[in-house]
């Protein structure tokens, strides 16, 4: 089995986040902010395959945050919108997201071979172990209190996919939380999918520099996250794996800096406070993705970008923004907007040519 591509890649990896929920990543009450249909999905996919942007991350959404919008109300499934664009995409890695504990890694594990048939390799796997404790309980779930308890059955599930995906034959599997009889998988991958994961407390991180590829934390002060990622990639290195570490940021890119900002203040002008506020405090209550001490401005972008690193300003400037990104050591980061395939033309036309002439992006042919 031969390693993927998409983890050989060896420029600053750029992606989106969130397309396929209502909303995107920008908690907003304005008119025309993004549906998450699948004709907007299907457009920007289209966008950011013929600009050669590296991959599109969802994320699988259950019940919304509630306000005067019901932000992420209205989601669309990552692995079916997963496998719908990647029949309409040539070069693109599409993600699925899966909540270990709502879905059979049996099931999972065939799901992902299926469509790496599909798509001649193009598939990935975000995993999560779980944090949104209302979402769980609209599945008729309990999720563990204790990070434990959740990340204990997170590897025992992915360890049963691995095997799936690489073990010839029937095996039985007799673990904590999985019992299972000659049970096996075809078809299997030709390369095994990238993996996604993005955690905050300790176990998390050492799920993810156990398993996977990419590791994503925000990026909320940059000195900080210089430390952060270089031990990130430490923790992984001590355990005879390499794992990039990737961020995520929002972007309002305009003609002119005064364009742009006036851009950054009607969002939070036009801000649903109402489900920002109950975002954080379930973000806060039962995960630890987010620094505590700098909730103040955590809260301003949460209104604008989910928590992102803000890339306000002109093409130059929203390029030096991204620089400093790869400089802090980030593998790599998501992009969202207002309203993604609006907006990303822009981008593509103005700030992908700035990085392709400093060296951090290759130009597509």
């Amino acid at each position: 089995m031969h390693t993927h591509p998409f983890i050989e890649k060896d420029h600053f990896l750029l992606g989106t986040f969130a397309s396929n929920c209502s909303g995107g990543m920008t908690v907003s009450k304005l008119p025309g902010r993004w549906p998450a249909d699948w004709e907007s999905n299907l457009r920007l996919g289209k966008l950011l395959d013929d600009a050669g942007i590296d991959f599109m991350l969802p994320i699988a959404r259950w019940i919304g945050y509630g306000g005067e919008t019901d932000f992420h109300g209205y989601v669309l499934e990552t692995i079916t919108w997963a496998t719908a664009l990647l029949a309409h995409t040539r070069r693109i890695t599409v993600f699925g997201t899966i909540h270990t504990m709502a879905n059979h890694p049996v099931i999972v594990a065939k799901q992902l071979a299926t469509i790496a048939q599909i798509s001649h390799d193009r598939i990935g796997l975000n995993v999560v172990a779980g944090w949104n404790k209302p979402e769980y309980e609209a599945l008729g779930l309990t999720l563990p209190d204790d990070h434990e308890t959740r990340y204990g059955y997170a590897q025992e599930w992915f360890d049963i996919i691995q095997k799936l995906w690489t073990h010839d034959g029937p095996f039985d599997w007799d673990g904590k939380y999985f019992h299972l009889k000659n049970t096996y998988g075809y078809p299997q991958p030709a390369a095994l999918p990238p993996i996604f994961n993005a955690a905050g407390s300790g176990l998390g991180r050492e799920f993810a520099s156990r398993n996977a590829n990419f590791l994503f934390t925000p990026a909320i002060d940059l000195d900080r996250s210089k430390t952060e990622v270089a031990q990130l990639k430490q923790q992984a290195a001590d355990l005879g794996r390499k794992v990039g570490v990737l961020t995520f940021a929002h972007v309002v890119c305009r003609p002119t800096q005064a364009e742009a900002e006036e851009g950054w203040q009607l969002l939070q002008d036009n801000a649903d406070w109402a489900a920002v506020d109950n975002l954080i405090r379930l973000q806060f209550a039962h995960a630890q993705s987010f620094p505590h001490d700098l909730l103040a401005l955590i809260r301003e972008r949460f209104a604008a970008g989910h928590g992102g690193f803000p890339l306000v300003g002109t093409p130059e400037q929203v390029a030096d923004g991204i620089i400093q990104l790869h400089e802090a050591g980030f593998s790599g980061t998501t992009l969202s907007f207002f309203h993604y395939a609006d907006e990303f033309p822009y981008f593509r036309d103005n700030v992908l040519p700035i990085l392709e002439k400093r060296g951090i992006r290759k130009k597509q042919p």
